[in-house]
């Protein structure tokens, strides 16, 4: 039995989880349920607040970003199949810092400048030099984390980010929409390299962080090697765009991993729907609603979700509304089995009532 302090219930709950992967019955959907603690479960150092993340073109202020890390499970309750977990991150779509684009402070996070000469895309490597300080920090970090987190929480990957959307951050937007038009082999080519160095970085990260079942996380915890993939700039191209550049790579990709999460991200990758749901390793769709529109436990969307689980695929939404939860059992009845759904709890005395009331 492997025990976490974070978390009482960890064998049990990757039980299920290896269950629900694998299209077994569990009862009900798989259920990721928080609630704030009143108090920390333990002490973490306070160190003092930097003015940001980075500094030129190195990481500043390691000690507080380590520790910042290492106290973020200690104030909240993990309950059902959540993962008290901390991701040696130094900003989404790291990807494209270790192979030579330049991070910028903002507030919390990091802006990407881009790094491909505007007139010259096809010099571009696509290689990550050993000495990158961000690549650098990434293993140091995680190594550090590691250290804090035995026995307490677990390790999620960092957001790499991978495909068109680090093409974009590397060429800018603009650019690379112009480029998927009038130069679409170096796209192809491009998109072929950054797979390599993707997997060169997952891999690096994987063997340090997979637990002893050589089970993995982002988002949410699985029995191997899982990814979150995603295209959140297939917002701007069309569906056929999206087939001939991005389908590719997803298929690619999905050969290389054993478990498969989909970012699908706000209305405008609506019309891509058919095409992810014919990529055979995506496993989960997580449906992300963006901003001003409606949540994702609406019953607008609920067209969208009886269409990819009767694709076979899993789904991934919130849903903090307890009335809602009961609609949805009763809309999707035995289907609900093949969501995962996250739920924020008041307290963590509601948590018997959402499982009850999703229980099918």
């Amino acid at each position: 039995m492997t025990h976490l302090q974070y978390k009482e219930n960890y064998d049990e709950a990757r039980d299920l989880l290896t269950k629900w992967w694998a299209g077994e019955d569990i009862g009900r959907p798989a259920m990721q349920l928080t609630a704030k603690r009143a108090t920390p479960i333990e002490d973490v150092p306070v160190m003092p607040k930097p003015e940001g993340w980075l500094t030129g073109d190195s990481i500043s202020n390691y000690e507080y970003r380590l520790y910042l890390a290492a106290r973020q499970c200690v104030r909240t309750h993990w309950l059902g199949e959540t993962m008290p977990r901390v991701s040696p991150q130094v900003g989404p779509g790291a990807l494209a810092l270790y192979l030579g684009c330049r991070a910028v402070d903002q507030a919390r996070t990091v802006w990407i400048e881009e790094c491909i000469p505007p007139d010259d895309p096809e010099s571009t490597r696509f290689e990550v030099d050993p000495q990158n300080p961000y690549w650098d920090f990434t293993l140091r970090f995680t190594k550090d984390l590691l250290r804090l987190a035995d026995g307490k929480f677990i390790l999620s990957f960092p957001d790499l980010i991978e495909g068109l959307d680090t093409l974009a951050s590397m060429r800018g937007t603009e650019a690379l929409l112009f480029d998927m038009m009038e130069r679409p082999e170096w796209v192809h080519q491009s998109l072929a390299r950054i797979t390599e160095r993707y997997f060169e970085c997952y891999d690096a990260v994987y063997d340090l962080i997979k637990d002893e079942r050589g089970g993995s996380h982002f988002w949410l915890w699985a029995p191997g090697r899982l990814a979150k993939l995603q295209c959140d700039i297939s917002a701007m191209i069309s569906p056929d765009m999206f087939k001939e550049f991005m389908v590719p790579v997803l298929e690619a990709m999905c050969e290389r991993l054993d478990c498969v999460l989909y970012h699908w991200d706000g209305p405008g990758a609506i019309p891509h729907h058919d095409h992810i749901l014919a990529v055979e390793g995506i496993d989960v769709v997580q449906w992300q609603p963006g901003s001003n529109a409606a949540r994702a436990w609406d019953p607008q969307w609920w067209p969208m979700y009886h269409k990819t689980v009767d694709a076979g695929k899993k789904l991934f939404i919130d849903c903090n509304d307890l009335d809602s939860l009961k609609a949805m059992r009763k809309e999707f009845g035995a289907k609900l089995k093949q969501f995962m759904l996250i739920v924020n709890l008041p307290s963590p005395d509601d948590a018997p009532r959402f499982l009850d009331a999703a229980s099918v």
